[in-house]
């Protein structure tokens, strides 16, 4: 026997493969209810607004890498390890989105069509800024006599990544994350 999944099962799931492919603007009520196969009433019975399904959209993207990132994370043992899992599970969020033609970094996708002061957008940052934390944390573990740098190394590792997911994104591979990776390892080395 089939499991059944919810209306806001379905709703999330065609909301995460049409705002990532097409993009958030560009996606309509209609279009996303129509892939889930729910009517609109449906919609608007788990969702406040076209807003709250976004926002939705986005902490699911950001748990996605959560769980990515665990995952990498459990079988580091050294900081550097650690440090590194970061961009490995950034190269895994990446194969996630192949199947929706692979355009970058979906959170950074979507808040870049929200306005200014957007909830959606604060989840990006949350994102982005756990992410240059974490590099800070683990340098710290890696180097603590060399603390002065730590903070804009870790912001260097952040700029690294990040430029290099908008760069796969065009590209419409992994290629620049693993490039990223290797960066990443020399940053550290000279650190």
């Amino acid at each position: 026997m089939s499991e059944r999944i919810s209306a806001r099962e379905r709703l999330l799931k065609a909301a995460a493969e049409l705002f990532y492919r097409d993009g958030v603007g560009a996606t309509g009520i209609d279009t996303i209810t129509a892939h889930a196969g729910v009517a609109k009433m449906s919609l608007y019975n788990n969702f406040a607004s076209k807003s709250d399904l976004v926002k939705a959209y986005l902490d699911a993207r950001l748990e996605e890498w959560h769980v990515l990132y665990r995952e990498r994370l459990a079988t580091a043992v050294t900081s550097r390890e650690k440090l590194l899992a970061v961009f490995d599970s950034y190269v895994d969020h990446a194969e996630l989105a192949y199947g929706w033609g692979f355009r970058g970094c979906g959170l950074l996708n979507a808040a870049a069509e929200l306005p200014f002061g957007d909830a959606g957008r604060a989840t990006v940052a949350f994102q982005k800024d756990e992410v240059e934390q974490l590099f800070k944390d683990y340098l710290r573990q890696m180097k603590p006599e060399r603390d002065a740098a730590i903070d804009e190394t870790a912001e260097h590792l952040s700029f690294v990544l990040e430029g290099a997911m908008a760069r796969a994104g065009l590209d419409g591979h992994d290629g620049r994350l693993k490039a990223a990776r290797r960066i990443a390892i020399s940053i550290v080395d000279q650190l």
